[in-house]
């Protein structure tokens, strides 16, 4: 029986994005870690949500100004689209001398419910960001506003973030390790691999602890699998 969301998400809430990575990897997936998305505020918790995309492309005179911000294409526009529980995955080209939102968007957006905002960008007011107690993961801080380097061009489309592709809908997980996605047609399989992976490895740490060697153990060989079978079933 497929798993809803919710039995999803409250599963994955409990793996970390360095198991996911692996598991991932071991599907063949590699690039799933977005580069430069770092938690603006230490303890912030493990989140889980799908992804809700939006775009900038490098400023251009004529597009990049105050006056955008009004523009039925804007980051305001798009705030108001945002679903109840999503993540909002910014994809900012990388750019750290502009800031691509700033206290009152955020405060929107946690009025919204929107559960975290990740980027490869950076924030401005940051002091004001913090007091939303929205969750962000981005690449520092800025004082210039979005229009100094960036152009929003939309939201809903496939994106670029951190130098991975990120497509509505895909799952985000994103804990003090940083971002990372699980692609959507992905998610049920990897969320049951991540379960068992998570459970090798603290039998492995509790064999570690007790003072067994890595080598045979880390990965394990057809020895220490037996022992954590006998394990895994008691």
């Amino acid at each position: 029986m497929a798993q809803t969301d919710k039995d999803i998400f409250a599963l994955l809430k409990t793996i970390t994005t360095a198991t996911i990575t692996t598991v991932l990897l071991k599907k063949g997936l590699r690039n799933v870690w977005l580069r430069g998305t770092k938690p603006l505020k230490p303890g912030q918790p493990r989140i889980v949500g799908r992804a809700f995309t939006l775009r900038f492309v490098p400023a251009r005179e004529d597009l990049a100004t105050p006056a955008s911000w009004a523009s039925p294409i804007s980051t305001r526009a798009a705030i108001e689209a945002m679903p109840e529980g999503c993540i909002a995955v910014v994809d900012a080209m990388g750019v750290t001398d502009a800031g691509i939102f700033g206290d009152i968007l955020c405060a929107r957006m946690q009025k919204r419910g929107v559960a975290a905002l990740v980027t490869d960008g950076v924030m401005r007011d940051l002091a004001g960001v913090l007091d939303t107690g929205l969750p962000v993961w981005c690449d520092g801080a800025a004082a210039p506003p979005s229009v100094a380097g960036l152009t929003f061009v939309n939201w809903g489309e496939p994106i670029g973030c951190g130098g991975v592709a990120v497509f509505p809908d895909d799952l985000i997980v994103v804990d003090a390790d940083g971002a990372v996605v699980i692609p959507k047609a992905f998610v049920e399989e990897v969320a049951g691999l991540c379960a068992e992976q998570e459970k090798l490895e603290a039998w492995i740490m509790s064999e570690v602890e007790r003072g067994v060697p890595l080598p045979g153990l880390y990965p394990p060989n057809d020895e220490a699998k037996a022992r954590y079978q006998a394990w895994s079933k008691k």
